[in-house]
């Protein structure tokens, strides 16, 4: 993944991960966790963003949070 063109403070939330926990995703959107879940609940996505689910948990991808901060179309 890279660090490019990746706000700094997002950076530093995944430490170079390719995924976020929920209260990750959260804390980088400036959300709580329970809206960010009610939103993917009511819509199939928070805010455009789809998680992988996986073992029970979701799993947010670093990619698309980075292109949702950023303001540009997948």
């Amino acid at each position: 993944m890279e660090a490019q063109g990746m706000p700094p403070e997002l950076a530093r939330i995944a430490q170079g991960r390719d995924f976020l926990t929920t209260g990750e995703f959260a804390r980088a959107l400036n959300r709580a966790p329970q809206t960010v879940r009610k939103n993917l609940c009511i819509t199939g996505h928070c805010f455009g963003v789809k998680p992988r689910h996986v073992a029970g948990r979701l799993l947010w991808p670093v990619s698309d949070t980075a292109a949702l901060l950023c303001g540009s179309e997948q």
